[in-house]
């Protein structure tokens, strides 16, 4: 008897293990059915990043299994470091929320000391970025200041957000480090105001801006012809501004630190439109996201949307941005340190 129960419990054991194996994994259409993913949008409604944003979050969920909802917020403060610190601290890491954030929030832990306690870019999963690409200084049509050897022989008001976006760092950059004239006024809430200074007068124009946010937000402006460009700030040039004749800015950069700096800052263009989930995100999820992400960029519906939204699509991968942020933070302690002073306001 007691050998009987024994091969009846063995038996049971074999049945329950059988089970288990046997068991369909949890598959990617069962988890996404019938749910929604939230899309955190660092900025503003109607800025470059929340149109590129809207765009790929019209398309994205026919790309997973399951083809799950996405529902777009916005949550802008601190050059996108409200969105980028919810995502980091508070998001679930389920697979169910992912974020678009400005470039800048990513190298700020880097130039911003006060940045550091919020987040890791590190840390962040990177699925990929849909644009990479150059910035502009511009002024409106009605400033005295036309081009960027104006802006170094006369004062110029340059419209800007807080410290850490794009718009402040850049227009400090081009002071510092190329010697433009900027006057920078801070605290606009984002482009769409500062734009709307410049056509009332309260400032000349802006720096930092991505050329294709302009091209996309004020076309008329750039085919009308009612902005000055002065000046691109890229890694490499680019062939639109070019054959317009504007200037980049290593042509006025003339010491070799600052040039190192400065490249330090405009690396962050090559991942101009970075979409990010939360640290700890579920593995399997996270390589369903990063999939959808690349397919999502060459799918034909959505360049057709994006044709008609007037964006431009240079995608990188995930793991290429992944790459280039971890590069990015092994930069050489000076040269950081020269970053860190060209983007803020002068001393004295």
């Amino acid at each position: 008897m007691p050998f009987i129960c024994s091969r009846a419990a063995a038996l049971g054991t074999v049945l329950t293990l059988g089970a288990a194996v046997a068991a369909p994994p949890v598959l990617a259409q069962d988890f996404y059915a019938g749910k929604q993913i939230v899309f955190m949008i660092g900025s503003d409604v109607g800025g470059g990043y929340d149109i590129y944003a809207r765009a790929i979050a019209r398309h994205l969920g026919r790309h997973i299994p399951g083809n799950p909802v996405f529902v777009p917020r916005n949550q802008p403060g601190a050059g996108s470091g409200t969105a980028a610190a919810y995502l980091a601290s508070v998001a679930p890491k389920d697979g169910t929320t992912i974020g678009a954030i400005f470039p800048g929030v990513i190298i700020g832990p880097l130039l911003e000391d006060r940045a550091q306690t919020l987040f890791d870019p590190t840390k962040f999963h990177y699925l990929g970025s849909a644009d990479s690409g150059t910035r502009v200084c511009i002024t409106y049509q009605n400033s005295k200041i036309k081009s960027f050897e104006d802006a170094l022989k006369g004062r110029v008001v340059m419209g800007a957000s807080a410290a850490g976006g794009s718009t402040r760092d850049y227009a400090f950059m081009n002071r510092n480090a190329a010697g433009a004239q900027f006057e920078v006024v801070s605290g606009y809430k984002g482009t769409a105001d500062i734009f709307l200074a410049m056509e009332r007068g309260e400032v000349d124009g802006m720096c930092g801006l991505d050329w294709t946010s302009l091209k996309s937000q004020k076309p008329d402006w750039v085919r009308d012809k009612k902005i000055n460009i002065l000046v691109q700030n890229g890694s490499e040039s680019e062939a639109e501004l070019d054959k317009l004749g504007v200037p980049t800015v290593w042509k006025y950069i003339k010491n070799d630190a600052d040039k190192k700096a400065v490249e330090m800052v405009v690396s962050q263009q090559i991942f101009g439109r970075p979409y990010i989930a939360p640290p700890g995100t579920v593995p399997e999820r996270l390589k369903i996201l990063r999939a959808a992400f690349a397919a999502t960029m060459s799918d034909p519906e959505f360049l057709a949307d994006a044709q008609k939204s007037r964006i431009d699509v240079a995608p990188s991968s995930g793991e290429k941005v992944q790459e280039v942020v971890e590069k990015l933070f092994a930069t050489p302690k000076e040269t950081i340190k020269r970053a860190k002073e060209i983007i803020s306001p002068p001393q004295g």
